[in-house]
């Protein structure tokens, strides 16, 4: 009766541990991961900042909201062992067009804490997962002339951020964002 007991236990905690994904994802502990090919950043510049798509990407209910960056600080901290929850210095974020808003009234979010990355002055490469929306990926080029530009207007409409969003089996070739600094 124990060993039966224990299995359902066990087998209940891994299933609540694959639904409970979809409020801000824990980041993987350095031991399940090497962090020499899980995270890596070669950033000479900053790059901190949001990455706002410049037309509607959805799947289903949910909208790609932005990908934000951090500042240089940030990767090295992350890469060090510093992982505070609920923050990484690269994740996508998605917003829920469709149901209930938050206690605060705003729409709810999906911010999804990246399983790897690798970001260059030229390339951004983010995996996550959700339970929610299954693996999510991002593969884009940066435009550092467009970034500087964006940067000395404090954001602008152009293009900054262009490439591949996947999500779960669905692929979103040409996503092009533009930059904004935040609040």
């Amino acid at each position: 009766m124990k060993i039966k007991r224990f299995v359902a236990v066990a087998a209940l905690t891994g299933l609540m541990g694959l639904t409970a994904c979809d409020g801000p994802a824990k980041a993987p502990e350095p031991a399940a991961a090497s962090k020499a090919s899980s995270f890596a950043h070669d950033l000479p510049e900053d790059v901190s900042g949001y990455y706002i798509p410049t037309e509607e990407v959805r799947v289903d209910n949910w909208r790609l909201h932005h990908v934000f960056m951090g500042q240089v600080p940030d990767f090295i901290g992350w890469e060090g062992g510093e992982r505070p929850a609920g923050f990484a210095p690269v994740m996508i974020e998605f917003e829920d067009m469709v149901g209930p808003p938050a206690e605060n009234g705003n729409r709810r979010r999906l911010r999804l804490i990246p399983a790897a990355y690798d970001v260059t002055e030229d390339r951004v490469r983010v995996q996550a997962l959700s339970g929610g929306l299954g693996a999510v990926s991002f593969d884009g080029k940066l435009d550092q002339g467009a970034l500087a530009t964006a940067r000395r207007n404090l954001g602008d409409k152009g293009v900054v951020l262009k490439g591949t969003l996947k999500v779960g089996n669905r692929t979103f070739n040409n996503v092009s964002m533009r930059w904004w600094a935040g609040d």
